[in-house]
């Protein structure tokens, strides 16, 4: 019984999935953050698109 115990508290692979688990969700987050800024700029120059397009094309 000795012998399992310390097989598994050395044993690491939980440990490197939970790291993954952390790892992504804070890919996550930071891309839902720079989305949040980015949107409005992008929404802007879209803007700007459409005006250009429809003047152009007479309407």
């Amino acid at each position: 019984m000795q012998k399992l115990k310390n097989v598994f508290l050395k044993e690491e692979d939980g440990a490197v999935t939970v790291d993954w688990v952390v790892l992504t969700a804070a890919i996550v987050g930071v891309s839902v953050l720079l989305m949040i800024f980015v949107r409005s700029g992008v929404n802007s120059a879209a803007s700007s698109i459409l005006e250009e397009l429809t003047s152009a094309i007479g309407g």
